[in-house]
């Protein structure tokens, strides 16, 4: 009873989260520029990480050769002698605050820019010390300059030697004694000559037949990030990343992510779920803004609960996470961050409609509110009930069900002038998914229905609040704390077979980090407390749990330069059903050069499974339930899932014909010391769950290249391979409708009149199916899937950054899985399966939308 009012105390307190703020003259959208002495590449992202850091920096960019940094400044109260402060504090001299000797001596090697010796490694050519001219080529738009222009040719007039503007419109172009003149030039501009007689940063615009100067610079991302200092890798998916397919919802935005598969579950409710490292998405820690989302009766369709045009970006990365952010990840973690309401856009409008009768609307809507607040609101509703059931595999079932969605989210957020900041939201979802035959009728279902269908009925409530501080005068010390609650009610039915539940779940997080003696060592500390109960049932069976789980964790950053980050962590949680139990966790970082680097990580991971919400495709079958309860008290009489997770990770930047590209080696391997089997082949007409009784293990190798081919041309090459093998009661087999082999091609090019095509070939290897050798033949099926090709492709113009229309083909190839469904025809006989889908039951998909926007300062 004293720590349940230990626990209720904790979460009723509202830690301040404020940061060092000052009055200033600056305004939401001012630039401000000063130099930043640093050498390379290295020092460019810690500078402009540093930057990002302090509090009211929207943006950054350090200009290599002019040694600029440019800033541009959000909403929230800015202190410029806090930027310098921490700028000077990772090691770099500003225009007014050096940095301490302790913080320079941290540096990498390449980065000691106070060393003449290093300045000038920086700028040979062979034996010969050069001068450079450095500068940005952008794309004229209406009156002002508009985005960075790479693939431009910057040349000396009368000399051979020559260069092109990189993604960024950057060049660098060495000095010459031949020549005081530079020609810039670019298919369908004009072409013109600039006088140079010394050293400095060109800013140039680029019209149709013109050529002009000006002093704007800018920084336009990759669609896809990784960072070269943070020791957990993680790739960082922009909005541009996932604009190139129509991402109508989170379980659609990883379509050019070769890390993350997307699959249905079943050949009948048109339910996707994800995988990573070989593993279901279950074993994916999934969060929003950093806080508990998809988990739970939410575990397959939770992902359709986020629709994509709301996503400002999603983090993906392998592996084990911080234990910050608790204990249940094992395969990796995807957090999703939604649109601010301080810096998004006022007006968000997206329409979306497909051949198979699928229309959507997504609005986003942001507005300040007095000084201090800033509200966002985000609406979503889909309509698929309108249209004549399609059934293009002619199986007598509908290729996708009649739905109907309504979700909105609203959200606040409040910077105070005396540091204060917090934020809340709330978030309501109404969920109406209807499949099965022709002429099903939902309103008819009374247990002895003519004809088969499915229904799942869906009402979610949530609520999150976040709040914190940064101490001014301690720096790298701050607290925060984070709550979260919800309410989840599904009615549902296959068939004959019902399936209601509720859950109910709270989280609270308190989080302290701070130094220990200087930037070398951090730490993060606090507690946190989880709370679930659940209400199932499947029939005539009910299963209930109420679960809670106070915790403490510990984790320490040691990093004496910048070539080596060690981070370690532990937390110690007690269960209320599993008992007390420790989460360690490490994440070794070290920089070879400037322009690779090696991760190793390792670490376990602990979980519940909702074994009915994690398979509910098997529900849409004739498989009888079967659950090897041990009777001990625990979820189901069933043990947690307990598995180590061990990494390793590559990453090389690199110039191909002066383009920029990147190659990712990853290699990780999990073992489970327990794991909740859903065994397929031992009953065709049955699905029994157990625990692990021996081994079982995924092993998972990608490698990934990323290269600019042509100037405005990107491609994405991967290839995976993965292993994953369970000891089940028969025997140890091969984990069923999983690729071993998997490649993956997207190119995506764009023209300077903002024509953009994507195109995306996704080859499977083959997969083993559940044996099906005790049905009677006409309802077996073959050991193993073909492989097969899935291809995506969209086009789409943009005008003024405005407007946007356009039009994509999914599956372009019409590529079916033939008989998805065992015993189609008699849905209700002993044989029905339509879970042993491994491959996609309708053909191509047509669609095409619009997206229309007002910035904020519009």
């Amino acid at each position: 009873m004293n720590i349940k009012i230990f626990w209720l105390c904790l979460c009723t307190v509202l830690i301040p989260f404020c940061y060092a703020s000052s009055q200033s003259v600056y305004r939401p959208g001012d630039t401000i520029r000063f130099r930043v002495d640093g050498v390379c590449g290295m020092c460019e992202e810690r500078i402009e990480n540093a930057a990002l850091g302090t509090v009211g920096v929207r943006f950054a960019d350090w200009d290599i050769p002019s040694k600029i940094l440019t800033v541009t400044l959000s909403p929230e109260p800015f202190d410029e002698a806090a930027l310098h402060r921490n700028i000077a504090g990772v090691g770099h001299d500003t225009e007014k605050r050096n940095a301490p000797d302790e913080a320079y001596e941290a540096l990498h090697a390449c980065c000691k820019y106070r060393s003449e010796a290093v300045r000038n490694a920086h700028r040979v050519e062979g034996n010969t010390v050069r001068a450079y001219l450095g500068g940005t080529v952008y794309e004229a738009e209406g009156k002002g300059r508009g985005i960075p222009l790479p693939g431009a040719n910057i040349s000396w007039l009368g000399a051979g030697e020559g260069t092109f503007t990189d993604e960024k419109g950057r060049f660098e172009l060495p000095l010459i004694a031949q020549s005081e003149q530079v020609v810039i030039s670019f298919v369908g501009f004009g072409t013109d000559t600039i006088q140079v007689k010394e050293d400095f940063d060109l800013v140039i615009v680029l019209r149709t037949g013109t050529l002009l100067n000006t002093v704007e610079v800018t920084y336009r991302p990759r669609t896809t990030e990784t960072s070269f200092i943070d020791p957990i890798k993680v790739q960082k998916i922009g909005e541009k990343e996932l604009m190139k397919a129509a991402c109508c919802n989170l379980s659609e935005s990883f379509e050019t992510t070769p890390s993350v598969d997307v699959s249905f579950t079943d050949a009948v409710t048109g339910a996707r779920q994800i995988e990573m490292l070989g593993l279901a998405g279950p074993y994916v820690q999934i969060t929003r803004e950093n806080m508990p989302d998809v988990r739970g009766l939410s575990a397959i369709y939770g992902l359709t609960y986020t629709a994509g045009p709301w996503v400002e970006g999603i983090q993906v990365s392998k592996g084990m996470g911080s234990v910050v952010n608790g204990f249940e990840s094992i395969a990796g973690q995807i957090n999703v961050e939604l649109r601010k309401p301080e810096r998004s856009d006022r007006l968000y409008l997206n329409l979306y409609g497909n051949q198979m009768g699928r229309l959507e609307g997504n609005l986003n809507l942001s507005q300040p509110v007095g000084e201090r607040w800033s509200s966002g609101l985000l609406l979503h509703a889909r309509n698929q009930k309108m249209v004549k059931e399609i059934d293009r595999n002619d199986d007598g079932f509908m290729d996708m069900p009649r739905a109907e969605q309504y979700i909105a989210v609203n959200r606040w957020k409040y910077n105070g002038g005396n540091g204060l900041e917090a934020q809340f939201g709330v978030k309501g979802a109404y969920i109406d998914d209807i499949s099965g035959q022709h002429g099903f009728d939902p309103g008819d279902h009374n247990g002895h229905a003519h004809h088969w269908g499915a229904r799942i009925t869906t009402r979610r409530m949530e609520g999150w609040f976040k709040m914190g501080k940064v101490f001014a005068g301690r720096p790298g010390t701050s607290l925060g704390f984070q709550l979260s609650g919800l309410y989840h009610d599904q009615d549902a039915f296959f068939g004959l077979r019902n399936y209601d539940a509720e859950q109910g779940s709270a989280y609270a997080n308190l989080i302290y980090q701070g130094l220990i003696v200087d930037t070398r060592h951090r730490f993060k500390t606090g507690a946190s407390f989880h709370w679930d109960q659940y209400d199932e049932q499947l029939a005539a069976d009910v299963f209930t749990r109420d679960e809670w789980a106070p915790g403490v964790f510990f984790e320490y950053t040691y990093q004496p330069s910048e070539q080596f980050t060690a981070v370690a962590g532990l937390r110690a949680d007690r269960h209320n059903l599993f008992g007390a139990f420790f989460t360690p966790r490490l994440h070794l970082r070290y920089a070879l050069n400037e322009t690779a680097v090696l991760r190793a990580s390792a670490g376990r991971g602990q979980r519940t499974a909702s074994i009915i919400a994690e398979n509910i495709g098997a529900l849409a079958s004739a498989r009888d339930i079967v659950i090897h309860s041990e009777d001990n008290g625990k979820p189901y009489g069933l043990d947690a899932e307990v598995a180590w997770n061990y990494g390793l990770n590559f990453t090389q930047d690199f110039r191909l014909a002066g383009r920029d590209g990147a190659l990712s080696l990853d290699a990780y391997y999990t073992s489970f010391e327990n794991q909740i089997l859903a065994d397929y082949d031992q009953d065709p007409r049955a699905l029994h769950f157990y625990n692990l009784p021996g081994n079982s293990r995924s092993a998972s190798l990608q490698a990934q290249v990323d290269v600019e081919a042509l100037p405005r041309w990107d491609v994405r090459l991967a290839y995976r391979f993965n292993d994953v093998r369970a000891d089940y009661q028969g025997g140890e087999l091969q984990k069923p409708l999983i690729s071993r082999h998997r490649a993956f091609i997207n190119t995506a090019y764009h023209t300077p009149s903002r024509w953009k095509f994507d195109f995306t070939l996704n080859w499977q290897g083959a997969k083993r199916i559940p044996s099906t050798a005790a049905n009677p033949p006409e309802f077996q099926r073959q050991d193993y899937s073909p492989d097969f090709l899935l291809a995506n492709a969209q086009v789409s113009k943009e005008w003024n950054k405005n407007f946007e229309i356009y039009l994509g083909a999914e599956n372009l190839f019409n590529f079916i899985q033939s008989d998805p469904i065992i015993s189609n025809e008699n849905p209700f006989g002993p044989y029905f399966d339509s879970s042993l889908a491994w491959g996609p039951v309708f053909g191509r998909n047509v669609y095409m939308g619009l997206r229309y926007r007002i910035g904020r300062e519009e």
